[in-house]
């Protein structure tokens, strides 16, 4: 199936009964795709890049977390197909990850406006994110969301660019007050290479 139309499906989903048995070992076996799909970016923040199977098991969890039945699997198919790759663009989930409240309320303050300064650097090419749907991830008192959601599209010579080793590829952001940037390692490319469609 092409990557574009790759969605979830309530066929494709497990009764709650039966993913309680097979959640330990979904969870193992999807255990090394994510970690090469982890992007360490700065001091505390995360990057971890989406597709059909982390998307699959989100969706398992949430329904057997909440038990919210048959109107439940609408809205978790709602929230989620569109983090699937669509074939010509990454997809991420940013998290900005602090456990001491007071240290996390005042970075989060000083990070309005992030979810316009995520970017991926393909070469001498910078791809600007762009976030997922209208929801405004910075309120109006300037703090900004833990996470975002974020698409990064790219043309297809990007794609061809970004399957050549010779190309560095970085993912970044250049808010003025988190300005770091990451190499993504050859496991990481050759894992994420798989969102992409022949263009």
């Amino acid at each position: 199936m092409p990557a574009n139309l790759r969605q979830i499906t309530p066929d494709d989903l497990l009764p709650d009964v039966a993913f309680a048995k097979v959640r330990a070992e979904r969870r193992a076996d999807l255990l090394p795709t994510k970690k090469k799909r982890r992007i360490d970016l700065g001091p505390v923040c995360t990057v971890y890049f989406e597709c059909y199977e982390t998307m699959l098991f989100q969706i398992q969890e949430m329904l057997l977390i909440e038990r919210g039945g048959a109107e439940q699997v609408a809205d978790e198919l709602a929230a989620y197909n569109p983090m699937i790759p669509d074939g010509s663009e990454l997809v991420a989930t940013i998290m900005f990850e602090i456990d001491e409240p007071v240290r996390r309320e005042a970075t989060l303050r000083r990070l309005g406006g992030v979810e316009d300064h995520f970017f991926l650097q393909v070469g001498d090419d910078k791809v600007a994110a762009i976030p997922e749907g209208d929801v405004e991830r910075t309120r109006d008192d300037g703090k900004t969301s833990s996470v975002h959601f974020m698409h990064f599209p790219l043309k297809a010579e990007q794609i061809a660019a970004f399957n050549n080793p010779a190309v560095t590829i970085l993912v970044g952001c250049d808010h003025e007050h988190y300005a770091h940037m990451a190499l993504l390692s050859p496991a990481s490319r050759l894992e994420l290479s798989r969102d992409f469609q022949e263009i």
